[in-house]
């Protein structure tokens, strides 16, 4: 019996979907009566929607696709009904007063939307704006100048410091000792150069008497040269003299040999003459060597003079270069005494630099010191970041940088306070950002594809504006310069 029912069911639907296509041609060819026709369809429609649903009700267990696709299909042609119904009202004749009307909101809306942009392009030529800004600032980043180990630390982030305020303090054990071994070793050069000190004019009066005694010295040698050259003079003339005797005695000699052999004197008076002559030849002989003797005593006396005057000369030429030296001896320790002062005063500094403060006014940030840890020379400790002297740096595009210069007026949007403040130009760019980077990029190499770049624009805050001690570095803002 249920499957007699849904053979029953599944004929009739095909007659429902002719007779829904007849109603629908019908309405096309007489749109008059299409309202009655509709109507009486709606009805014939729920008549057989009731008796589906009481043999829905009945075949519960039937073909739950079958109905799902009758429904579908009613659906569709539910929504082709209002397709077509707003055709027919699209299809109604409009009244021209309305038509009119429509036309000149039309064209007014048209004129206005026109003058909109006309004059926001007229505006927008006036200025140039970027979001691609932030605020900077100076971070003074404080570094340890000496190494060592953490005894205390006076700020925390986000605290308020003033220029001078205590940061960290460093033990200063060590350097103390250091400071006390430099000041010593001062003392000891001061005393050292204090002690060569009176050895110049020292050096100065000795060898002066050095070089006096020498010129005395050359002096008596050249009176004895003078007195052994007058004895060797005398002693020739001495020479001179017994060669004359004895060449007069030797004479004598002669004659008397001949009156002795002729008888005329006696034997005894010719031995006298002989004698004589023999003492006249001894007396030359002595005198000849007194003369050389003199002779050589003169020499010696020269040579002992020309002794005398090389001694002067050395002596009177090394006086200049000894007191050069002295001099310098005094110099080095001078100069020693100046390194000694210069090591104390770098053992003073670095024992200074164990107490650390802030350069400048500012909030401190970044703190790494920690008590008891060991620091090293040059390493990061506390970071102030200066917040009385902030500007803006713009990254505009190239092209709107034609007639952009410095002084030009700027109003800056900031966004965490959602308030403008006023600016001007103050630096131009110097290159491209990305000139400025790490890794420029090589435009010589590879596929080339043109980017706009964008370059950095330094924007000052005007002084004395409210709020401006809330500006922070890395706050973004969107500048607004205005063209000339």
């Amino acid at each position: 019996m249920p499957a007699t029912i849904d053979e029953e069911a599944k004929d009739q639907k095909p007659q429902e979907l002719d007779q829904k296509k007849g109603e629908k041609t019908k309405k096309q060819e007489s749109p008059d009566g299409q309202e009655n026709k509709s109507q009486g369809n709606s009805h014939n429609d729920e008549g057989q929607k009731d008796g589906d649903q009481e043999e829905k009700d009945q075949n519960k267990k039937g073909d739950k696709g079958q109905k799902d696709d009758d429904k579908k299909g009613e659906e569709d042609d539910d929504k082709k009904e209002e397709k077509d119904d707003d055709k027919k009202e699209e299809q109604k004749p409009v009244d021209p007063a309305t038509k009119r009307r429509r036309i000149i909101i039309g064209v007014a809306v048209g004129i206005v939307v026109l003058v909109a942009g006309i004059a926001w392009w007229l505006h927008s030529r006036t200025y140039e704006s970027t979001d691609d800004a932030q605020i900077n600032g100076h971070l003074n980043a404080i570094a340890s100048r000496v190494a060592g180990t953490v005894k205390a630390v006076y700020v925390e982030n986000g605290q308020p410091v003033k220029a001078g305020q205590s940061l960290v303090d460093l033990d200063p054990s060590d350097y103390q000792v250091l400071v006390e071994q430099a000041r010593a070793d001062y003392e000891q050069a001061i005393a050292q150069a204090a002690a060569e000190g009176p050895n110049v004019p020292i050096t100065v009066t000795s060898n002066r008497a050095t070089v006096d005694t020498d010129v005395e010295q050359v002096i008596n040698a050249e009176a004895a040269i003078a007195s052994a050259q007058r004895d060797y003079d005398s002693n020739s003339a001495k020479l001179r003299q017994a060669e004359a005797n004895n060449r007069k005695a030797q004479s004598d000699l002669v004659r008397y040999k001949k009156l002795v052999d002729q008888g005329e004197i006696s034997l005894s008076d010719y031995d006298q003459y002989v004698s004589n002559a023999g003492g006249d030849e001894a007396a030359v002989e002595a005198s000849r060597y007194a003369a050389a003797s003199s002779e050589q005593i003169v020499e010696e006396k020269k040579a002992s003079l020309r002794q005398q005057q090389t001694k002067h000369s050395e002596d009177n030429a090394n006086l200049p270069r000894q007191i050069t030296i002295h001099k310098a001896t005094v110099d080095s320790r001078k100069a020693n005494v100046d390194s000694a002062k210069a090591q104390l005063d770098t053992a003073l500094l670095n024992l200074s630099y164990c107490h650390i403060v802030a350069p400048v006014d500012g909030i401190a940030s970044q703190r790494s010191a920690e008590i008891g840890a060991r620091i090293s020379q040059g390493q990061q400790l506390i970071v102030v970041v200066q917040i009385d002297n902030v500007w803006t740096t713009a990254n505009f595009k190239e092209t709107q940088l034609r007639k952009m210069h410095v002084g030009q007026h700027v109003t800056i949007e900031v966004d965490s306070l959602d308030e403008s403040f006023d600016g001007e130009v103050e630096y131009m760019p110097a290159a491209t950002g990305d000139r400025s980077s790490l890794f420029p990029p090589e435009n010589a190499t590879g596929n080339y594809v043109k980017i706009v770049q964008r370059l950095p624009v330094r924007i000052r805050f005007s002084p004395n504006q409210r709020d401006l001690d809330k500006l922070r570095p890395g706050m973004s803002v969107e500048p607004k310069v205005h063209l000339d």
